[in-house]
């Protein structure tokens, strides 16, 4: 593995973007394929090359997923661990002929004229400034959800994907689902009439973080490009690779962990955009310990369509709703359909009777952090593929991405400020406080800020 410098500043790197080095220039062999590899490369015009960024669990099965589908190669794995770095490459020995380049600083795979699409799978924090550096270097992104820190990352998203007229599409995989995209179609097609009201939940069995203590960063830790955009902080050992995800400083808690996949269900059926208010109630409460977002959580969220949904997160008590750990569940005036967050889907009538039950062929397990459903997956990825080589419609565009994302963040700023929040129904902004205002965006380590 080669030594990377790490640029400065991201003015620095968006300077050395423009530039392409001779050993990258047209006709020549990247010095990370032979003249084998390469030829799969050259003059295969089908072919989308994908680099991967952050690759210790998600990543990882990502990186696979991408590797096994035709006409595409995993040509750069990027990490800041390089434990993580070799378990990738060991990962996709079986899935390609050719061993892909790594690097620590994901801004030098950016550098390469023949990449095509970064997969971003790294903690919250980096999701959408590397998006936006992605796209500013002239890639495509897949982008895991949530795609935002904050609301204000997710409009700049936006924007940019206008402006540099880039594909982005976010992990939201279950639009790609055949038998959830057939659910949502039997729902708007009024398979229980008028919807008015809709639940959706996650329960886990999540242990105590403890109390992290300062100490030295390990050698296989780049700590200061792991932060990032963050402003910097010492490194605690009982921070990194999961445990980012209850601090507010970097991650955005069970809400948009694992909500922001059932809340998209909901808004996605329900038709809905912006909402009118939305409350919180809730707290830390099973450990005391570091983790500062909420365990237990209520998200109440109102739209001026006359109609509401809830999301609900354990995540220190596992009891299942519905008979499963996580699931949405559509009230309408003659029935109600429940997802159980698998692919598949359940009609009942009034006196809860089973109307239609669509199972699915593909074993689920919605308790996987890391790979819950790879088969259906692939779907996800070859609608950006096709969306790419066709221009066909992205099932989960940043726009869509966006607001199902937003929701949550909401529900989450609501529970910090401890009131309601009043919304403006036409573009989902905060009403008229300014505490819960200063949360909308945050601050960035100087010379990382989000510019267009």
């Amino acid at each position: 593995m080669k030594k990377t410098r790490l640029l400065n500043s991201r003015r620095d790197f968006i300077k050395k973007t423009t530039t392409v080095s001779s050993a990258m220039a047209f006709g020549g062999v990247l010095p990370m394929f032979n003249a084998k590899s390469y030829s799969r490369i050259k003059g295969a015009n089908d072919r989308i090359n994908i680099s991967v960024m952050g690759v210790n669990s998600r990543g990882n099965a990502l990186a696979q997923n991408f590797a096994i589908q035709n006409n595409c190669d995993v040509i750069h794995v990027c990490d800041v661990d390089t434990r993580a770095i070799t378990k990738c490459l060991i990962s996709l020995k079986d899935k390609q002929s050719f061993t892909a380049e790594s690097f620590i600083d994901f801004r030098k795979s950016l550098e390469n004229k023949d990449l095509d699409i970064m997969v971003i799978a790294a903690p919250d924090h980096w999701h959408a400034p590397a998006s936006l550096l992605s796209m500013q270097a002239g890639k495509h992104v897949y982008v895991e959800k949530p795609c935002s820190h904050n609301p204000n990352e997710g409009e700049i998203l936006i924007k940019a994907a206008e402006r540099y007229g880039k594909v982005i599409q976010m992990g939201n995989q279950r639009r790609s689902w055949p038998n959830v995209i057939e659910g949502i179609n039997a729902l708007k097609n009024g398979a229980i009439g008028n919807v008015y009201f809709g639940k959706g939940w996650y329960a886990n069995n999540r242990e105590s973080i403890g109390i992290g203590k300062y100490t030295v960063v390990p050698d296989w830790l780049n700590w200061d490009l792991w932060q990032g955009p963050a402003p910097r902080k010492n490194y605690k050992d009982n921070l990194i690779h999961y445990n980012w995800h209850w601090h507010w400083h970097w991650g955005t808690g069970e809400a948009l962990n694992n909500g922001t996949h059932m809340i998209d269900l909901l808004r996605w059926g329900m038709g809905v955009d912006y909402p009118t208010k939305v409350s919180s109630n809730g707290g830390r409460f099973r450990y005391n310990d570091d983790w500062e977002t909420p365990d237990t959580q209520i998200i109440n969220i109102d739209f001026a369509e006359n109609l509401s949904m809830t999301w609900e997160g354990r995540s220190c008590n596992g009891k299942h709703i519905e008979g499963s750990s996580v699931g949405v569940m559509f009230y309408g005036e003659k029935g109600s359909i429940l997802m159980n967050g698998g692919n598949d889907y359940t009609i009942f009538d009034l006196k809860n009777k089973i109307v239609k039950s669509v199972k699915s062929t593909t074993n689920i397990d919605p308790m996987n952090t890391v790979n819950p459903a790879q088969n259906l997956d692939v779907l996800h990825i070859r609608n950006m593929f096709d969306a790419i080589k066709n221009g066909e419609e992205l099932n989960a565009d940043i726009v869509s991405g966006h607001k199902s994302t937003l929701l949550m963040q909401l529900g989450n700023i609501a529970q910090r400020a401890g009131r309601s929040l009043n919304i403006n129904p036409e573009n989902g902004h905060i009403i008229k406080d300014r505490e819960a205002n200063k949360l909308w965006q945050r601050s960035y380590e100087k010379g990382w800020e989000m510019k267009l």
